[in-house]
Parts: structure tokens; sequence; C-alpha cells
């Protein structure tokens, strides 16, 4: 098979919106389906997954396209529900809820969320495991961990804590909930641009 060369989007949008034309042509229809390493099948599921995904900006389009060798769980769907307690935008798709509550969330760069406690009466706390990209993880007090693929946080009840996405990486990590009696989640503020800011 011939390598396919894509012109539409550039020839009808490249003056008007020359991101999207270079997204659509080089990108995915260029990159994804000259892919030889993934299969047809999963390139037309990327396909069809990216044109559905209007609420997903060009810049994440383009993380969802170049990591789909490497990412295992979907990106999910704008994580609209908890977005009060993050600086920036994130994304959230649960991968388990039978035995014990597992959750991909995806970070944008510089995205974060709040400081926060995990309670419990017993049990309880999380379990983070990097799973793409880069991030950090801080617990109050302490000095952040830097976060990548396969790196994995127990976070126990009670410690005061964020984590969230590199300046200029997107993130992507499993969030296991660990089982507990009369667990919940005490969101507090936000991580300061300041505190942040020292970050690379």
């Amino acid at each position: 098979m011939g390598k396919i060369v894509q012109t539409a989007g550039r020839n009808t949008l490249g003056e008007f919106a020359p991101e999207f034309a270079h997204f659509n042509d080089d990108v995915l229809f260029g990159e994804n389906w000259n892919n030889q390493d993934i299969d047809v099948k999963t390139r037309s599921i990327i396909t069809v997954v990216a044109l559905m995904a209007s609420g997903i900006t060009d810049s994440s389009l383009r993380y969802h396209l170049q990591n789909a060798k490497e990412m295992v769980f979907p990106i999910g769907a704008q994580n609209d529900g908890f977005a009060q307690y993050f600086s920036g935008r994130s994304f959230l798709t649960s991968i388990s809820t039978s035995q014990v509550g597992i959750f991909n969330v995806t970070f944008e760069p510089g995205c974060r969320n709040n400081w926060h406690i995990h309670h419990a009466k017993s049990g309880g706390g999380q379990i983070l495991v990097c799973v793409a990209g880069r991030g950090y993880y801080q617990e109050e007090g302490k000095e952040a961990i830097e976060m990548r693929p396969g790196d994995c946080i127990n976070i126990s009840t009670g410690v005061k804590h964020w984590h969230g996405a590199a300046p200029d990486e997107w993130f992507s990590h499993l969030a296991i909930e660990v089982p507990g009696e009369n667990t919940f989640n005490e969101w507090i503020e936000p991580v300061s641009d300041e505190e942040y800011g020292k970050l690379q």
C-alpha cells in the first residue's frame, strides 16, 4: 500500500484554520493512516474517536494520536464533574468499579488538582500509577516528586497532597481507590502559580 497523502484540509481551510488543516492532513490522515505499526482496525477507531471528539483541542488530539501505541487506557471525556477542583483541563474514564475503583485521569500541560486529603474511618487512601507523560506528586511540606510511566505513589489517608502534569507535558495516571470505611475526599485550596512555577 502506497503512502496516503491528504490535502483536503489544507486546500479548504489552510488559510482560515492552518492548525486544523495541519492536524487533519498531516496527523490524523497522515501520521495515523501511514503508521504500519498499528493495524487498520485500530487506525479506524482512532480516526472515528478523533472526529467525534469535538470537545477535545487540537493539542490533546495530537497527544492522543502520537501516544496511541503507548497508551493502554483511553483518555476519556473531559472531567467536568470535578473541574472546580482542577487548575486546567483534565479527562477522566473509569477502568473498573467492581472490586476497587480504578480511573484513568489525563491532565493537559500545566493542569493540576487542588490540594486535597483522602479520609477514612479505616483503610482508604489512594494509589497513583503513571501510565503516560510526565507529572508531579507533592505532599505538604515536602519536595514534589516527578512521575514518569511506571512510577507508583501510595497515598495514606490524612495526607494533604496534589498531583498533576508537568508545565510542558501531558500526564496520565491510574487513580486506584483503596477500599475503606466511610471514605471521602476533602478538597482544599488550589496549588498556587508561585508553588507550581518552581517545577520544571
